[in-house]
């Protein structure tokens, strides 16, 4: 697990939590520590162990079941980049339970797209990082990450085709001091193109979701940009707390 001083409480508890049920500790229908036994075990006012299963639920981990409370769920949902980002941030790693294949590391030039993301001249030198994540009814996602190019120069890892211990978010932040303080997420029914369809296991002009995340660190500046496809049929689910 990353290093978790500094956390605020209720964090930090989430993360614990989070790492109990990515190491299999708590399973599916297993209940989570209730308010009342997260304030006896932790020492923390009610106020700050309320928010630990809200945490959970948005991270897609658990669900609240009459009768029972807080309750670990399998996970078969869709997981789009910005919730990565929410996952990083409460303490988790971001990957869920997936089988994760990295695809290629490269640099490139920009298309114009990309440079229009990312605030550069078409056809600099990005880095591009993509990947697919799986389970058990087969491709979920096929994720496509491009990265100014010189940011490579302080973080080379961004070059390689494999996992980053705290994704590119903390990768960049970790380089540069740059941190994803803002995020924009758009989504869409697009067709898929045939550089993704051969990794998504479909016809290529076949329409899906796509989730396409725009991030800006504290200075306004963009610091990456994502597109996903995901598998046809999927479904995008989000929880959150409207308090």
């Amino acid at each position: 697990m990353r290093n978790l001083e500094g956390l605020p409480p209720y964090k930090r508890i989430a993360a614990e939590l989070i790492a109990r049920i990515n190491s299999g500790e708590l399973q599916p229908g297993d209940r989570v520590p209730t308010v009342a036994e997260i304030m006896e075990a932790e020492g923390v006012s009610r106020a700050t162990a309320a928010r630990v299963p809200g945490l959970l639920r948005d991270a897609g981990l658990a669900t609240v079941t009459p009768g029972r409370g807080t309750i670990v769920i399998e996970r078969t949902e869709t997981i789009a980049g910005a919730d990565r980002l929410g996952l990083l941030r409460a303490g988790g790693d971001g990957l869920d339970n997936d089988t994760v294949e990295f695809l290629g590391a490269d640099l490139e030039p920009a298309t114009r797209e990309v440079a229009d993301a990312l605030g550069l001249d078409e056809g600099a030198q990005v880095v591009k990082r993509r990947r697919r994540y799986l389970d058990t009814l087969g491709v979920k996602t096929v994720s496509t990450t491009w990265i100014e190019g010189s940011i490579a120069e302080r973080a080379p890892e961004l070059l390689r085709p494999e996992a980053l211990p705290k994704m590119t978010f903390g990768a960049i932040e970790d380089a540069t001091g740059r941190r994803a303080s803002r995020q924009r997420d758009t989504i869409a029914i697009r067709e898929v193109p045939a550089d993704i369809a051969e990794h998504l296991d479909v016809e290529v002009g076949a329409r899906t979701l796509v989730v396409v995340n725009h991030y800006w660190d504290q200075h306004g500046e963009p610091t990456e940009y994502a597109v996903d496809y995901h598998g046809v049929g999927r479904e995008l689910s989000r929880e959150f707390d409207r308090d």
